[in-house]
């Protein structure tokens, strides 16, 4: 590893899981004596229970890893000291070629190992949001302990009260505005549905409604929950995403910077400041797709919208979490590095910090999908 990546690699060596990192080596360390990380583990083999996963923005020298282009990759590091982590870390990409046989060699984890189906599943997010992680393992049969997960029950309860006040016009649709909900609660009900894991089956009549194929509905439920979390959670931080671009624009540099330091810095935090505000206009012109299908379904008596939306989710669903999951990754890792009583970066590490955040949100701003979802 190069001298950046020693740096960027300590400087995850507290900081919590976010949409964009994984840090099982710090779930470790702070619950590692408890009996739920020891009996309801992530992975089973202990060095990946210990690793810190990433979603990575490949570089241009990265791409031929793969056998299928694609712009974001699952990276596993496994580091070589896990109570130091400037001395870096060996780390391999998931669906890499060669990965099933270096996986094998590396950790002896083969083909048909457990933990081989876990990465999989890991890897078809688009992030690394715990509720949506939680709830790939889930439906898919794995239930690590809550540990591994950072989402409070109380979080859990406030996404329950937005999801059942997004579908009360579901509700109403299907009942009547003026029904007595009251005495039965639907809406508790259809949400506590849709928080399930058992959503798909649970709603059955709903997908042979809209005359999808009961994988097409299934998937789409998945993703339909996706959409319903990310919704909430951009409303969630859109106070946190406007003290980011002031920050970055106000911060400046500890200790002697150069000229060229200083102009390179400049040029970066403009740029990083402009495509966070495209990349939150794009996020938000993608869930209008989701809420232009749900009003057609629910008050315009237009099911075919919805239907729509529904087959398309899955790679609505991957296109929003890559942008949202990109925005979430900078809030949380700015506030982490620059409240508290740290000291500022120096040129050096202020440059590293933006380049990566240019990075995660190179080609984010498009809103291309909704030429997909037209």
């Amino acid at each position: 590893m190069t001298d950046r990546a020693f740096r960027n690699l300590d400087n995850l060596r507290t900081s919590a899981s976010t949409a964009r990192v994984l840090n099982l080596l710090r779930v470790s360390h702070e619950h590692g004596r408890t009996d739920g990380w020891r009996d309801a583990p992530m992975f089973e083999n202990p060095t990946l229970n210990r690793c810190l996963v990433i979603k990575h923005r490949l570089r241009r020298n990265e791409v031929d890893e793969f056998r299928v282009r694609r712009y974001v990759a699952t990276k596993i590091i496994l580091p070589i000291d896990g109570a130091d982590l400037r001395v870096g870390g060996r780390y391999i990409f998931v669906d890499q070629v060669g990965f099933d046989q270096m996986l094998e060699q590396a950790l002896g984890v083969g083909p048909s190992h457990p933990d081989r189906r876990i990465l999989s599943l890991i890897d078809e997010l688009p992030s690394l949001d715990p509720f949506l992680l939680r709830e790939q393992l889930r439906r898919n049969g794995h239930a690590p302990d809550p540990c591994y997960f950072n989402v409070s029950e109380a979080d859990l309860n406030r996404m329950s009260d937005f999801v059942a006040n997004e579908i009360t016009p579901l509700v109403d649709l299907s009942m009547g505005p003026d029904a007595d909900l009251a005495a039965d609660n639907p809406v508790a009900r259809l949400t506590a549905k849709i928080m399930s894991n058992s959503a798909g089956e649970d709603m059955s009549a709903l997908g042979q409604t809209l005359m999808l194929r009961p994988e097409e509905y299934e998937e789409g439920v998945f993703c339909w929950k996706g959409f319903l979390y990310y919704k909430w959670a951009l409303q969630a931080i859109t106070g946190d995403i406007g003290w980011v671009v002031d920050s970055v624009r106000r911060v400046r540099p500890r200790g002697r910077v150069d000229a060229d330091q200083y102009v390179a810095i400049d040029r970066a935090k403009e740029q990083v400041r402009r495509r966070i505000l495209l990349t939150c206009e794009a996020t938000a012109d993608m869930l209008r797709v989701y809420d232009d299908a749900f009003r057609g379904l629910t008050r315009e008596g237009k099911p075919t919208a919805f239907r729509d939306f529904l087959r398309d989710a899955p790679i609505l669903f991957a296109r929003l979490g890559e942008r949202l999951g990109a925005i979430q990754h900078i809030v949380s890792f700015w506030r982490y590095r620059m409240t508290g009583d740290r000291l500022a970066p120096d040129g050096e590490e202020l440059l590293d910090l933006l380049a990566d955040f240019e990075t995660s949100l190179s080609g984010r701003e498009r809103p291309d999908v909704l030429q997909l979802a037209a």
